[in-house]
């Protein structure tokens, strides 16, 4: 749904990252991946011949579970994306504005010039989230973004990702139920089928999953008793 922020949760192994990761198209990069099926993205199938992937990442943003700034100036970071991707404005302000919005801004404007890979590991991964929206995307999706970092650290990364919510649709993977409990609006439960094949378990509503689920395994997965 649009606006929210839907967590994927689940035991390793039963395909998060990789159903994640086929939301724009990041499989493919990998050699041995291959796809069928749909993924309808505004009613077009972004997998159809005529889709161009470079132009689905634009739109469908991501995040990484590791922090992985540019090795370059915290400015071109934030800049690199919008200039490749052809942005004719005034690419100071859509820096700062990124920076705002990825509540950077404050501790960073002293030092623009100073290489990205210098910041803390939070504050990288908040550099990231203002690099990948500042080429305007629909959708970001954060494959456990804040699993290499410390509780302060996460915490604002959570505070970050409900204030993102109110522009951008956020898809996140975690490990961490009670994290998916506090940040997300709707909860999809991803279990191992046959063959250790990837399945949906059950899909809904945060505080219902989490308080009164259909399915048993979901309970079973939620209060610890696997996974």
């Amino acid at each position: 749904p649009q606006n929210k922020i839907t967590a994927i949760i689940g035991p390793s192994g039963c395909g998060k990252s990789t159903m994640l990761r086929s939301f724009n198209r990041m499989n493919e990069l990998v050699p041995t991946a291959w796809a069928e099926g749909e993924v309808l993205y505004h009613g077009k199938n972004i997998y159809d011949k005529d889709v161009d992937p470079v132009e689905v990442r634009r739109r469908i943003g991501m995040v990484f579970q590791k922090p992985n700034p540019f090795p370059k100036s915290i400015y071109d970071n934030v800049a690199w994306g919008a200039k490749i991707n052809g942005y004719q404005g005034n690419t100071d302000q859509l820096v700062e504005q990124s920076l705002r919005d990825a509540a950077l801004w404050e501790e960073v404007k002293d030092k623009l010039d100073q290489n990205g890979l210098s910041l803390s590991g939070g504050q990288q991964q908040r550099l990231c989230i203002a690099r990948a929206i500042a080429v305007k995307p629909d959708l970001i999706l954060m494959d456990e973004p804040a699993s290499a970092l410390d509780p302060i650290a996460t915490h604002r990364i959570e505070e970050l990702m409900r204030e993102l919510a109110k522009n951008y649709t956020i898809v996140v993977v975690t490990h961490n139920m009670q994290q998916a409990a506090r940040v997300s609006d709707y909860t999809a439960f991803f279990n191992l089928g046959e063959n250790r094949a990837g399945i949906l378990e059950e899909y809904g509503r945060t505080d219902v999953i989490f308080t009164n689920p259909t399915s048993q395994k979901t309970e079973d997965y939620i209060t610890g008793r696997f996974g």
